[in-house]
């Protein structure tokens, strides 16, 4: 059986980047590892779900039952995604026999420097989106397995060090 690597967090906070990184550093040792991406994985289900509350939940329940059935084949698996709903990490922490929660924490300071998508300034070309930490109220996860404050201190690289060492 696998585990199953939650990493959360807003968006622009650095879970792709990280979980990216600590993928190929997990495939060098276990190659029945999958990566898996939040923004990837609303295309490959048809980006048939917007981004209200209700429709980000229903999404972050598809992430947490296809993590569930690649675990029970054996694949570890790294998933980011945003997913800032107690009740979806309570699901998984229920149902995910192997579960482990990194929880990639920045401040809004820190997101709206950053930046990427444009969607703390407003500035997107993307449909216009219900932004989780701005429009939304941000559920922080209550007990995550790490947290990895990542204000721009320590490189992805090293961020991925930690997760490694933390013998999670």
């Amino acid at each position: 059986m696998g585990t199953v690597y939650w990493i959360t967090g807003l968006s622009g906070a650095g879970k792709t980047t990280i979980g990216k990184l600590f993928y190929e550093k997990m495939r060098e040792k276990y190659p029945n590892t999958v990566f898996l991406d939040g923004d990837a994985m609303r295309k490959v289900f048809g980006d048939d779900l917007g981004y209200t509350r209700e429709e980000r939940r229903k999404c972050a329940m598809r992430y947490s039952r296809l993590c569930v059935m690649l675990q029970e084949q054996g694949m570890n698996v790294i998933c980011c995604t945003i997913s800032m709903f107690d009740s979806v990490r309570e699901w998984n922490r229920a149902n995910i026999s192997s579960y482990k929660e990194i929880y990639v924490k920045v401040s809004m300071d820190t997101l709206r420097k950053r930046d990427q998508k444009g969607l703390y300034s407003g500035v997107t070309e993307e449909k216009q989106k219900e932004v989780v930490g701005v429009h939304m109220e941000i559920e922080e996860p209550k007990c995550p397995d790490l947290i990895l404050q990542n204000d721009g201190s320590l490189t992805p690289e090293e961020q991925v060090e930690i997760i490694m060492l933390s013998r999670l």
